[in-house]
Formats: structure tokens, C-alpha cells, sequence
């Protein structure tokens, strides 16, 4: 079994890529490069893999934290902390566009029917994941949507349907920062439940 890596060898190495130097910015990547793409074949289900690449969204993940470690902007001392790091931004940048495209199909369509909540967010489960944690996925969807509130079930048709806090809390005839509470609240809520909240 490898010896542990000691702070001061990561840190000379994330100090020699700062200064760009390819072999420790390859070594960096070869770090969290593997987690990325595990992630991002979970949280590329059925509903974003037609419009999203896995290959795109490491790269895309890559070119990010290249630049933010170039710049010093990351707090990163550990090697644990640079994959949390990368794991955090591949999960922001699935479900930016996620709501981006959302947006865009609400748009083009105009006003209709509110989809079944529990039924977007199972479309989002990854067709890779074992078929018994995928049963027990739609299972802790459909009861936790089962459970919600009218207004907490419409906050989330909403959110789902690509509107942000603020258009939400138009159509809500809401006040914004109230809106974020319940927001948050109900995050909380599916998180506990399992249900992975990057997509409101």
C-alpha cells in the first residue's frame, strides 16, 4: 500500500502547476479526473445525455479548475479538497445546464401542463446506476413529493421547469427572500430523502 501523500509534497506540486508546469498539472488531473467522470455518469440520466457529453463536461470541468488554480483562486491543500473541488463544479455545471435547458424548452413551448415532479426528477436518475438503487431512487422521490404541500409542490414544478428564485416568486405571488427560505427548506427536505437537489 502507498505511503500517504505529506502536505508539503502536495502543496510543491500544486505550487509547480500554478506556474504551469504540464507534468504536475497532468498529475493534478490524473488525481480527479476519475471521480469527474464517475459523477458525471451518475448525473447524466436519460433526460441531459442527449444534449450533454460526458467527455465535453470533463473538459469543461478540466479547462475551470486549470484556470482557478492558475490563478491561485481554489482553496485546495489537500488532495482530498482538489477532488471535492472538481466533483462540486462537474455537479454545478450539470445542472446549470440542466436549468438552461429547461428554460429554453418552457420558453419554446409556452404555458401548458405542470409536469409530475417526481417523473422529471426520476427522468434525471443515470441509466448506469444498479437497478435496485434506482428503484429505491424513484421510490424516495415519489414519497417525498407524495408528502409536499401545494406551495412546496409548486415551488418545485417551478424550479424544474427552469424558472429562477425570482420568476418563481412572481408566479407564486411570493416575496423573493421568502421564496429562497422555503427554497432552501425544501432541499433540505429532498436531501434528506436522497434525492439530489443540483437541479433546483
Amino acid at each position: 500500500m502507498a505511503a500517504a501523500e505529506s502536505p508539503p509534497d502536495f502543496a510543491a506540486l500544486l505550487e509547480r502547476a500554478r506556474q504551469g508546469d504540464k507534468e504536475a498539472l497532468t498529475e493534478l488531473t490524473r488525481r480527479y479526473e476519475p471521480e469527474v467522470r464517475m459523477v458525471a455518469r451518475v448525473l447524466l440520466g436519460p433526460a441531459l445525455q442527449p444534449h450533454l457529453d460526458t467527455v465535453d463536461l470533463v473538459q469543461s470541468v478540466h479547462r475551470t479548475l486549470m484556470l482557478g488554480i492558475r490563478e491561485d483562486r481554489y482553496d485546495i491543500s489537500t488532495p482530498e479538497r482538489l477532488v471535492a473541488l472538481a466533483i462540486t463544479l462537474v455537479r454545478r455545471k450539470v445542472a446549470h445546464k440542466w436549468r438552461k435547458l429547461r428554460r429554453q424548452q418552457r420558453l419554446s413551448r409556452g404555458p401548458g401542463e405542470s409536469e409530475d415532479p417526481a417523473r422529471v426528477l426520476g427522468s434525471l436518475a443515470s441509466a448506469e446506476t444498479d437497478p435496485g438503487r434506482a428503484a429505491q431512487h424513484d421510490d424516495a422521490v415519489h414519497h417525498v413529493c407524495k408528502g409536499l404541500g401545494e406551495k412546496d409542490r409548486r415551488l418545485l414544478q417551478l424550479r424544474l421547469q427552469g424558472y429562477s428564485t425570482a420568476e418563481a416568486a412572481r408566479e407564486l405571488g411570493e416575496d423573493a427572500d421568502v421564496l429562497r427560505v422555503r427554497l432552501s427548506r425544501l432541499r433540505q427536505r429532498l436531501r434528506e430523502a436522497g434525492v439530489l437537489t443540483e437541479w433546483l
